[in-house]
């Protein structure tokens, strides 16, 4: 029997059991509404603010020479600033002065960065007295890392503040700057080799990522990174130390002949590769505005000329395979003046009587009457053909706006131009497409597509090759035993015989005499766009060198392009360490019957 003693105390404890269980109840309710039925409204409502991603930058590759020496790179600068309100908090802290002074501080402070200590405080305390609470007082832009460093361990970060970025700097200054090109203020690549391997040296930025909610707290496992790749390194196949020699070389021989520029070119015979394209002016592109911008690209590369007489081999090689002309013989009768029946006049750039010009003659003189009758004995479809094989019409290496030069179809060739192609008029290419013309004859008829990038190594270390050169047979290889024979009595019998000697070598040569167009539909008058070019040593050719001078006005003839020809061809011997001749010079060749 239960008395009314005990009913009471268990009454109360089912109504608080029940109290309990309403209480929980709700909150199942409650939770199941919040967690469930509008569970998307609710993750919304407290995802409302998403932060945004923050990037990470990768640096961009390096550009290195066929040693791997550093010609291109990217490093970290810091710009300085200090907060001369949080300077005066500390100075004015008389229970807790800083460990360092202001006046100690800022003595360091200028020591590091290459200021006036005295005038760093003046303008600091100028600052302060204009406005006690200003925080920005800028110092100094481009810090080095060896400068942070320092600054970092004066343990001034409450004031001095230092933000990196990052820029790209050329180690050598000018030297190969036409080539490297530059990047414009906001990392793009707008120039020689940095836009045309940019694929190779852009690195691929990573992002740092998180979501908050309402309060801007971090939600927790919402945190993602992907981080950033760096850029390869591009190596050339260029020899800084002999581009070097030739950008000061040409530099002195064009100003020495008055001209408006000049360039070299070294390519190896055996493989294609550009190991040196030397141009004056030049520019340095860590300073882009010390010089004009037209000088921002590589000349040497878009700039298409008429390469007149040192295309002439070219015309030999055509008629040697399809007409039966050798080295000597069938003749031609030439003066230095002629009208041909079609009415077309040709020129010699001197005069003498009738000649019967061996081919070989023609070539040591360089008659433009008796190479345009050797030339027409083919077809002008034959000889455009022969054009096409050795290279005249296609660019080289897909250098960033580099020249095709111009070859027009023989449908378009007058009275005139019949015979002005067998000479190397009215048609251009540029000096790494002459370089590559000789460098078939050079290799026994075979050329090798001209090269600059050696390879891209990626950040993990993969070595990634561009696909190899095409290789084409142009000409036969006794073709170009002959060519390469004559090419030998040019340089030896030739008007420039004893300028462009290299002591121990034997050596081939052409010179070339362009007309520069005048803009007018014509040419200007006694100015002339120079150039020769040859390959040494005869008896295992190894390089071929190119020189051009535009617009001498001391010399005007090629004959102006001697002196750094033989500069060139020698330095480029002494830096390969080339072994001398070691076989004789055949005997000379009849210049006429």
């Amino acid at each position: 029997m239960t008395t009314r003693a005990t009913r009471t105390p268990r009454r109360r404890t089912v109504v608080a059991l029940a109290v309990i269980l309403s209480i929980l109840a709700a909150f199942v309710v409650r939770l199941i509404d919040i967690q469930v039925v509008k569970a998307d409204e609710h993750v919304a409502q407290s995802l409302e603010f998403i932060a945004e991603g923050t990037p990470i930058a990768g640096q961009r590759g390096a550009v290195v020479d066929s040693d791997g020496a550093v010609l291109a790179e990217s490093v970290n600068v810091y710009d300085a600033q200090l907060s001369p309100q949080v300077i005066r908090i500390l100075e004015e802290n008389e229970k807790n002065p800083p460990t360092l002074p202001w006046a100690e501080a800022s003595t360091r402070i200028a020591e590091i960065m290459g200021l006036d200590a005295d005038k760093l405080r003046s303008d600091v305390a100028a600052a302060l007295a204009e406005n006690p609470d200003t925080q920005y007082f800028p110092l100094v832009k481009g810090l080095s890392t060896e400068q942070y460093i320092e600054l970092r361990n004066l343990k001034v970060s409450s004031y001095l503040q230092m933000t990196a970025r990052e820029v790209r700097v050329y180690p050598n200054g000018a030297v190969a700057g036409n080539l490297l090109g530059y990047l414009n203020g906001t990392g793009d690549a707008k120039a020689g080799v940095e836009k045309m391997d940019d694929k190779c040296l852009a690195p691929t930025d990573g992002e740092e990522s998180y979501r908050t909610g309402k309060d801007g707290v971090v939600i927790p496992g919402s945190e993602s990174r992907v981080d950033a790749v760096d850029g390869g390194t591009v190596q050339l196949t260029i020899n800084s130390d002999l581009q070097w020699y030739m950008q000061q070389m040409i530099a002195e021989e064009a100003q020495t002949q008055g001209a408006k520029g000049g360039t070299v070119t070294v390519v190896e015979v055996g493989t294609g590769k550009i190991r040196a394209a030397a141009e004056w002016p030049t520019m340095d592109p860590n300073d882009l505005d010390a010089s004009s911008s037209d000088t921002w690209g590589s000349k040497l590369f878009t700039y298409p000329f008429e390469p007149g007489s040192t295309f002439k081999p070219i015309t030999a090689a055509a008629i040697m395979e399809n007409a039966g002309v050798t080295m000597t013989s069938p003749t031609v009768s030439a003066s230095s003046h002629e009208k041909f029946e079609n009415g077309a006049v040709i020129n010699d750039a001197f005069v003498h009587p009738t000649f019967e010009y061996t081919l070989a003659g023609a070539l040591i003189d360089s008659s433009n009457v008796a190479l345009s009758k050797f030339g027409t004995m083919v077809s002008p479809d034959t000889r455009y053909d022969y054009l096409q094989r050795f290279g005249v019409g296609e660019q080289t290496i897909g250098f960033p706006d580099e020249a095709s030069g111009l070859l027009h179809p023989t449908k378009d060739w007058d009275n005139q131009s019949l015979y002005t192609t067998t000479f190397g008029q009215y048609f251009t290419v540029t000096a790494p497409q002459l370089a590559g013309a000789y460098q078939a004859i050079a290799n026994g008829g075979e050329k090798i597509g001209l090269s600059l990038i050696e390879s891209c190594t990626t950040p993990d270390g993969t070595v990634v090759t561009p696909d190899a050169p095409e290789r084409e047979q142009v000409i036969k290889t006794q073709t170009a035993a002959d060519i390469t024979r004559m090419l030998e009595n040019v340089a030896v019998q030739g008007g420039n015989a004893d300028r462009i000697k290299v002591p121990g070598y034997r050596v081939t040569s052409k010179t070339g005499t362009a007309q520069i167009p005048d803009g007018k539909g014509g040419y200007k008058s006694g100015v002339y766009y120079t150039s020769m070019v040859g390959f040494a040593p005869v008896d295992d050719p190894q390089y071929v060198v190119v020189v051009t001078l535009d617009e001498p006005t001391r010399i005007t003839s090629s004959a102006a392009t001697a002196s750094a020809f033989q500069k060139a061809m020698t330095q480029t011997m002494k830096t390969y360490r080339v072994m001398p001749s070691s076989t004789p010079m055949d005997a000379l060749l009849p210049k006429f019957e």
